[in-house]
């Protein structure tokens, strides 16, 4: 497998390389709450010597209603991140959703993330191969493991080889996602580190209607899972108030359940 490194500090994958936590909330709310986040997972990470990513989105285009909170915009967002970034030193990702929004993100953060939804967009994923930032594809919810390859390719045809693929759940019938953890070595094949996304995972799309639902209490159960199967980094949204998170806060972890978690993550790790 091809490690992948992120800046001089953090490396995904490769012989001998520990997990690496991909963390934050699902959408920046505001700079104060996008600092509080990433300052205390930061500290966390740091007591555990887990190297640390902060996630946040600048907008989320596959809203399940018209009248849900997509996020600050495109402007507004990367002058967040590039806040947190300078005061806290942390490497970044967002979503990036059209090739417009390449160049851009990519003189802010280090890993330009593909959503699900997109994943075989081949414009997008060759814009954001170009850029020379890290990729982190998301495996479609429709997509077969094996079937990742192909996104893979479009990356790498740009000369580009810093590639994460995450897997983040298949759809199971109308408004659930279930995970085959068959899939961890089956992406690894591609030659990519695999990421788990331990939030989306237990999402339940547009079960509520107008917005997903989620079943937080799975969140440790399929991380473990994740962790036992052999996977590089773990995705998690984690927010101080859950059910008061302007986006996803049904799959999204508790702040302070976030510590006790990966200690035993990387318990397991360590076996």
């Amino acid at each position: 497998m091809n490690s992948v490194k992120i800046n001089d500090e953090i490396t995904i994958g490769g012989p001998g390389s520990g997990l690496v936590l991909i963390a934050g909330p699902c959408v920046l709310e505001s700079l104060a709450g996008a600092l509080e986040i990433a300052r205390k997972t930061a500290e966390i990470c740091a007591r555990l010597d887990l190297p640390y990513i902060f996630k946040a989105s600048f907008d989320k285009a596959n809203r399940s209603s018209i009248d849900s909170y997509r996020g600050p915009g495109l402007e507004e967002g990367l002058n967040i991140l590039a806040a947190v970034k300078d005061e806290l030193g942390l490497a970044l990702t967002t979503d990036v959703h059209t090739v417009e929004q390449v160049e851009a993100v990519a003189r802010v953060v280090d890993i330009l993330q593909i959503p699900a939804f997109l994943c075989r967009q081949t414009d997008l994923l060759t814009a954001a191969g170009r850029s020379g930032r890290v990729v982190n594809i998301k495996k479609g919810q429709f997509v077969a493991p094996g079937d990742m390859q192909q996104a893979v390719n479009k990356v790498a045809s740009t000369g580009n080889r810093r590639i994460l693929l995450t897997e983040r759940g298949t759809t199971f019938g109308y408004n659930n996602l279930v995970v085959d953890f068959r899939s961890i070595p089956l992406m690894a094949a591609t030659g990519c580190p695999v990421v788990f996304d331990a939030t989306h995972s237990v999402q339940l799309p547009s079960a509520q209607g107008s917005s997903s639902g989620g079943d937080r209490a799975m969140i440790p159960v399929l991380a473990a899972a994740a962790v036992a199967a052999g996977v590089d980094a773990l995705f998690m949204e984690v927010h101080p108030d859950p059910e008061k998170a302007l986006c996803d806060g049904a799959n999204s972890l508790a702040l302070n359940e976030l510590e006790p978690l990966l200690k035993r993550l990387l318990a397991l790790s360590s076996i």
